[in-house]
């Protein structure tokens, strides 16, 4: 019996080789010192890879910086990037948090994503990065 192909199979081959803006940083004044820092962005939108659709969430990111901190102007521009692109949820939260990961290299971050209702399901996805322990020097 031949497996019948789906609807979404070989939409998001490129999804993690995506060129997006660059997330600027700064440099955190208080590198020794643990703390944690919240964002909420209530107007994420990106659009359903099979319909073509939009998709509206809000995105908490909580993270506690080490030697940088996200600078908010950039990181706007980059979240209107997923506007005009298709993607699944929980692709766009791995992908944010991957993005963040890479541009301020955080002691941890936690990327929740959290979908407006589409054909009666809420889409809630969480994804979170946590710095490997450094070996002290001997």
């Amino acid at each position: 019996m031949k497996k019948q192909k789906s609807g979404y199979e070989g939409r998001q081959e490129n999804i993690r080789r995506l060129k997006t803006p660059k997330i600027e940083v700064w440099q955190n004044k208080y590198p020794d010192k643990k703390y944690n820092i919240n964002l909420e962005v209530s107007e994420f939108t990106c659009i359903c890879p099979k319909t073509g659709l939009p998709d509206f969430a809000m995105v908490r990111i909580e993270y506690s910086p080490a030697k940088y901190c996200i600078e908010l102007k950039s990181f706007k521009i980059y979240l209107i990037f997923y506007r005009n692109l298709g993607i699944f949820h929980e692709h766009a939260v791995n992908r944010i948090l991957d993005d963040l990961v890479e541009a301020c290299k955080p002691r941890w971050l936690k990327v929740r994503g959290e979908f407006n209702l589409r054909g009666g399901i809420k889409t809630t996805v969480t994804a979170e990065y946590k710095r490997k322990p450094q070996l002290s020097q001997r």
